[in-house]
């Protein structure tokens, strides 16, 4: 397998992963069809796009010329499924995996260099997918972070054992300056980071369905003004609707991977 990953990309100012350790700090999209997922996230989140270093497969995506996704269209290529994945800042690439690792997770890919840092793609003890980056971020995260991801969520069995997964991986609620905030809502699990809701972790009767939408795994929400506008032109342009309601819809896009669009007015 080709181990070349959409990562984030280098801006003339950037900012150390150091700043938000724990946090998320990218999503990227892996996808058969470069140019109909262009087409269907152009129609849909009003996205332009940019080559990306890594080739021509590769993509970054812009929303108000804000870097805010990567999409790499290697899903057949490389036997990856389609589907959407967040990553998280952290401060050694090799550590977070061996910390992982030892708490019953898996390293599908990495850690390897992609320049000007190292990435890494996991799974969690339940299946979850998602990854780790080491290197250089954003100038802004705070504007990449609102620019369009509102917020990611991870939809598992336990939210309080995946909540110790993770928080011992990324030493949520116990690092030094820079780490993420855990608070408990409920039967929720909410991280925090720098003030801002980055990540909620929920808990549900998940079971061993051979269906993707319903197994653990970690849901990628974007911000936008009008939600059922993205959901009637999600399905002009291939995709599907799985569920709608004023403030937030989850969608699939044309290739299948399901996302979630939520009212920019609703706080995550």
């Amino acid at each position: 397998m080709n181990h070349d990953m959409p990562s984030p990309a280098r801006t003339e100012s950037v900012l150390s992963t150091g700043s938000v350790y724990g946090a998320p700090c990218w999503v990227s999209l892996t996808s058969r069809d470069l140019k109909a997922t262009e087409e269907f996230y152009s129609a849909v989140l009003g996205w332009q796009w940019r080559p990306a270093r890594l080739g021509d497969p590769f993509r970054i995506a812009l929303a108000d010329g804000v870097p805010v996704a990567g999409v790499a269209a290697v899903a057949a290529m490389w036997q990856m499924a389609v589907a959407w994945t967040p990553y998280f800042a952290v401060r050694s690439a090799d550590e977070a995996v061996s910390r992982a690792q030892e708490r019953g997770g898996t390293a599908a890919v990495g850690p390897i260099s992609l320049p000007p840092g190292r990435a890494a793609l996991l799974a969690d003890r339940d299946g979850a997918t998602f990854g780790i980056w080491e290197g250089e971020l954003f100038a802004d995260w705070h504007t990449w972070r609102t620019s369009r991801p509102a917020f990611i969520r991870l939809h598992t069995r336990d939210a309080f054992d995946a909540a110790i997964f993770y928080g011992e991986i990324f030493d949520w609620a116990s690092g030094p300056d820079g780490c993420c905030e855990v608070l408990y809502e409920g039967d929720e699990v909410v991280l925090r980071s720098q003030g801002d809701v980055v990540a909620r972790i929920e808990s549900g009767a998940l079971g061993s369905a051979p269906d993707p939408a319903i197994r653990p795994h970690w849901q990628v929400h974007f911000a936008v003004d009008e939600v059922a506008d993205c959901a009637r032109t999600a399905e002009r342009h291939g995709g599907s609707v799985l569920s709608l309601s004023d403030d937030e819809a989850v969608l699939r896009d044309a290739d299948g991977a399901q996302f979630t669009v939520t009212a920019r007015r609703v706080k995550p």
